[in-house]
């Protein structure tokens, strides 16, 4: 009979090929502990969320001061108070000047004193959407300038009476 400890000769030639004495145990070799991105529980696998990825999208793109100040427009109301944004609204932004119009020459100089308080404001809410200063303007005056027959020149002036 042969003895159950002893390790056949084609076992033993097996393992002082691959470096091990016949007469250790062979025992499995675990891997070596890698740096690897796709190991699970490692830092860096948890999902994120769409608003993250969003969010990594745009500013890899460059489109974050343009979509700061497309908020800036929608959140009027909020950075400017309700009565105001009633009888003024941005109408453009360039040069990190915002033009607002407003409903009258009175409103657009009583908020051309309160100027300070509104651009700190927006700064404070929307930094990425480079506005520095404000301009507001009253409303558009009529054009007497339309139709097929309308005469070069300055327009009517005092001739009613």
């Amino acid at each position: 009979m042969t003895d159950p400890t002893r390790i056949p000769e084609t076992i033993a030639t097996y393992m002082r090929l691959r470096g091990l004495e016949p007469t250790q145990r062979s025992r499995r070799r675990r891997r070596p502990v890698t740096d690897d991105e796709n190991a699970p529980f490692t830092p860096g696998r948890d999902p994120h969320g769409l608003g993250d990825i969003v969010a990594d999208l745009t500013r890899a793109a460059g489109w974050n001061s343009q979509l700061a100040r497309e908020d800036l427009v929608l959140q009027w109301e909020q950075v400017a108070g309700e009565e105001t944004a009633r009888h003024a609204s941005p109408v453009a932004l360039g040069d990190g000047v915002l033009t607002v119009q407003c409903d009258s020459t009175a409103w657009a100089r009583q908020l051309t004193l309160m100027r300070a308080t509104i651009v700190t404001e927006i700064v404070r809410r929307f930094p990425e959407a480079g506005v520095s200063s404000i301009r507001f303007v009253g409303p558009d005056v009529p054009s007497w300038k339309w139709g097929r027959r309308a005469i070069p020149g300055r327009g009517p002036r005092d001739t009613y009476g």
